[in-house]
């Protein structure tokens, strides 16, 4: 049997099978920022949500983490003062100590974060406020939806892992790849898995196809 490629994202891509696992919802009403120096960003979605909840969020400079949410940032009229070389909060943080360790800065984020870059901070004597402002909520499937046999599977974040073993038994013939290692760590034991070379939702689609053509030489 042929294989496909499932892409768990709420974002659709050629030649990939839509299998969105979650969606998003905002859990707060308004936002306030106007005490701030800095706003700190991990994820496209809460740049989104803050525009949703105060436009004037882009009157603030901001930290970002991934060439994915700098982009979001740019693309509604945010600047973006600071991008750490790697793709993990541990790393923002780290920078954060050294760089900007003077400045009133909030983290915008989701419920429920890979690294508490808040704890991280404090046991370095900085301070960092956080704003819980959206929750990522798992949609649900009928067992007729579930990816056929040796499919390849992209998860691109814990939540997507998570959501989708709410829908579905693992089946063995499955591959995954993984947008990260922070995502990589959610996968159940004995899962086969390849993480992709970067940490971007293309690059995770090139790995399954290149995982697709070998397997079909």
């Amino acid at each position: 049997m042929s294989k496909k490629i499932y892409l768990l994202s709420p974002v659709v891509y050629e030649d990939t099978i839509s299998l969105p696992m979650i969606q998003f919802s905002l859990i707060v009403p308004s936002l306030d920022l106007s005490s701030y120096d800095l706003l700190m960003f991990t994820s496209k979605q809460a740049v989104k949500s803050a525009e949703a909840l105060n436009p004037k969020w882009k009157e603030i400079p901001c930290l970002s983490i991934g060439s994915a949410t700098t982009k979001q940032i740019e693309a509604l009229g945010g600047k973006v003062v600071y991008q750490p070389t790697s793709f993990y909060g541990k790393v923002l943080s780290e920078d954060i100590v050294i760089k900007f360790r003077d400045k009133h800065i909030v983290y915008l984020r989701p419920k429920e974060v890979s690294f508490d870059s808040k704890a991280f901070l404090a046991s370095k004597g900085v301070i960092l406020d956080e704003k819980i402002i959206y929750e990522t909520i798992c949609k649900m499937y009928t067992e007729n939806e579930k990816p056929k046999n040796n499919a390849i599977i992209i998860f691109t974040s814990p939540s997507t892992i998570h959501c989708f073993l709410n829908n579905f038994q693992w089946d063995n013939s499955y591959t995954a790849v993984v947008i990260g290692e922070a995502t990589k760590e959610h996968l159940p034991e004995n899962v086969r898995y390849q993480v992709a070379d970067e940490p971007t939702i293309d690059a995770c689609v090139s790995k399954a196809k290149h995982i697709l053509t070998a397997n079909r030489l």
